[in-house]
């Protein structure tokens, strides 16, 4: 099992070229959220842990995940409001957010909230986007990884959202706390370039991130593919697919699914497996959610791939 960690929310995709001036389509999302999905599509057995509202959206965040195989047994019940995520697209298919989530349910969570033990079958934890570093949520996941983290592999994807943590030096300490705990760390360029600086370079970051504590680092470059770094210094690269972009919401959440599940499927997402993994192998993970991702970028919204769509995609 993969225990998925982080926020449930309703992403409002507004349209601000309607002959009204402005209209929007409700979505049910939230990157942790996509990732638990993303993994029960290529058939994985996953949980998800999070604070899901008892509000109307709540219950239909909790209906979602559970018609796609999401176990909820972790979900954690709040009488909060859901987050609303606001996200619109410029002509390239890039969004842009905008967070109203101050003390809604997948923040105010607290270690006691969190299970004092976890399935003997739970393999990897994931932890990503905001509640890494917004409080109290971000130090009960803190705790929780700290405890599983010298048995389990523990995977990171920053998803840097300035809107919701703008205090970058906070942003950057509550990072490093979660990197020395992690033995794989995805990221975006883009979100290397919010949190350190549009000049900085990627090759020097993720060494850095290295020398800290993961196995893997993998930075994603949107159409160009993705570069995957092992601790020992090699450095493997991986195509992008030539496709029409419909938008690009979710191809982040598809991709750290997709490597997830292929280290599962390969029998590596073990401590050990991780730390072991050649450089050869690395490269096929790549190839594989390069092709998940470039699936969800064809579709509207974070619609993402099953496990047959991206085997016929790479051809078997």
């Amino acid at each position: 099992m993969i225990f998925v960690c982080g926020e449930a929310i309703v992403d409002l995709f507004v349209d601000e070229n309607s002959d009204s001036g402005m209209s929007a389509q409700v979505t049910l999302g939230g990157s942790p959220m996509n990732v638990a999905i993303g993994l029960a599509r290529l058939e994985e057995k996953v949980a998800f842990c999070g604070g899901i509202s008892s509000d109307r959206f709540g219950s239909a965040l909790r209906r979602k995940l559970r018609s796609e195989g999401v176990e909820l047994d972790f979900a954690i019940d709040s009488d909060r409001l859901t987050t609303i995520s606001v996200v619109t697209t410029d002509s390239t298919g890039q969004p842009s957010y905008s967070f109203h989530g101050e003390g809604k349910a997948d923040r105010e969570i607290t270690p006691a909230m969190l299970p004092a033990s976890l399935p003997h079958d739970v393999r990897a934890l994931t932890f990503g986007s905001y509640t890494l570093a917004v409080d109290p949520v971000a130090g009960a996941y803190l705790a929780l990884a700290r405890r599983e983290s010298a048995r389990r592999v523990i995977s990171l994807d920053p998803n840097v959202r300035l809107n919701v943590t703008p205090d970058l030096d906070d942003w950057r300490k509550r990072f490093g706390a979660f990197l020395s705990l992690a033995d794989i760390v995805k990221a975006s360029e883009e979100d290397i370039a919010l949190a350190y600086g549009a000049n900085v370079e990627v090759d020097d970051v993720v060494a850095g991130w290295l020398t800290a504590g993961p196995s893997i680092v993998i930075v994603t470059h949107g159409g160009d593919g993705a570069a995957g770094y092992l601790r020992s210094g090699e450095k493997v690269s991986a195509p992008g697919k030539r496709i029409k972009v419909i938008d690009t919401v979710g191809a982040g959440d598809t991709f750290h699914a997709a490597i997830l599940s292929y280290l599962s499927r390969s029998g590596t997402l073990t401590k050990e497996g991780v730390a072991g993994l050649s450089a050869r192998e690395l490269g096929r993970a790549l190839d594989f959610a390069v092709a998940a991702a470039s699936l969800t970028c064809t579709r509207q919204g974070a619609d993402l791939p099953r496990k047959n769509e991206v085997e016929a995609t790479i051809g078997g």
